[in-house]
């Protein structure tokens, strides 16, 4: 199930650029379902392709606490190893399994369902308490944005804090991973994770090319409104490794923060040859091949008539960790499809 809050700051921001033109940019730090723009690469999620991660161990030599690490949030000093952590966002709990703090973990909000064994609770990070945090005796809390002052609340009370945004390019999600294994002293191991996912990436891209500026794509965020993302965006970078050209660009402006809305007429006219859905599963609004097909006027696009409409897999699509070798790969097998 895609995490609500992604798509709700994607639709939230569009309608408030859309209102409110002045202050709205590719650049506003505002989380999405694919991973929307942020501010800077110092903050991004991953979590490996398994999301088992490998087995929590003391901190070695080289990764001595004090530990501070530069996070969306500024400067965060995380005194010893953490012992307790909670996380407040499916990204951030897949990252911490990735690189081996899985057994630190005590507490997951509750979108957190990968991997299975995480101790999911009742915990939000989109309206968070801090009382209620604060129960299971954190020593680190990692989440994605600082909601309802949670940074502030619980620095009252000795918790550090990692904001750990949605990342706006993939080299900000390989540093996110990277910032996680240090903070919670599995630095080592994150650095392993980052460079098997780079080097799967990389093997998917080489085997189905990145040349295939031919093609066209439509990547649907969600329908009836009908939501997009640009070139610009987190997905946009990935989906561009291939070297396919997005409909999407001509209708994004400035003020969508790279996710116009198009409406039904400007993506039939536009006709995409591959549409990737990442609003395909039922709590996402079930939007199947096959309803994507029985769309007025749908039947005409040539991915429709080709069979090039790909369900994904939408909590895969809409984060940003180690799992992303897993999305480059649904994209890889549709572009090798497309193309023959």
């Amino acid at each position: 199930m895609k995490t609500p809050l992604r798509l709700a700051a994607v639709l939230g921001t569009a309608a408030a650029c859309t209102a409110a033109l002045a202050g709205c940019s590719s650049s506003s730090s505002t989380t999405s379902a694919a991973g929307a723009s942020t501010s800077s690469a110092s903050a991004s999620a991953s979590v490996s392709a398994s999301g088992s991660g490998s087995a929590s161990a003391p901190a070695s030599p080289a990764e001595s606490f004090p530990v501070t690490v530069t996070a969306a949030n500024g400067q965060v000093t995380i005194p010893a190893q953490p012992a307790r952590i909670v996380s407040l966002d499916p990204t951030g709990t897949e990252d911490l399994y990735a690189v081996g703090a899985g057994k630190q973990v005590v507490a997951v909000d509750q979108y957190s369902d990968f991997p299975a064994g995480a101790p999911k609770t009742s915990l939000s990070g989109l309206t968070p308490n801090i009382e209620a945090i604060a129960k299971y005796n954190p020593s680190l809390v990692v989440a994605s944005q600082d909601s309802g002052g949670l940074v502030a609340g619980l620095k009252k009370l000795g918790i550090p804090v990692l904001i750990e945004p949605a990342a706006a390019t993939l080299n900000a999600a390989y540093a996110q991973i990277e910032q996680i294994g240090q903070a919670t002293g599995h630095g080592a191991t994150a650095a392993s994770v980052v460079a098997g996912m780079r080097q799967q990436i990389a093997a998917q891209v080489l085997k189905a090319g990145s040349g295939h500026k031919d093609l066209t794509y439509y990547w649907e965020l969600s329908a009836n409104p009908f939501y997009s993302a640009a070139s610009s965006t987190f997905i946009g970078e990935i989906v561009g490794l291939f070297g396919l050209k997005n409909v999407a660009d001509k209708a994004s402006k400035p003020a969508d923060g790279g996710y116009p809305q198009l409406s039904q007429e400007y993506i039939v006219t536009a006709k995409p040859e591959i549409i990737f859905l990442a609003d395909n599963q039922a709590a996402d609004g079930g939007q199947s091949p096959s309803v994507v097909a029985k769309r007025p006027g749908w039947s005409g696009i040539p991915a429709v008539k080709d069979n090039e409409v790909i369900g994904l897999n939408d909590d895969v699509a809409s984060r940003w960790g180690p799992r992303l070798p897993l999305l480059v790969g649904e994209i890889a097998q549709a572009v090798e499809s497309a193309s023959k």
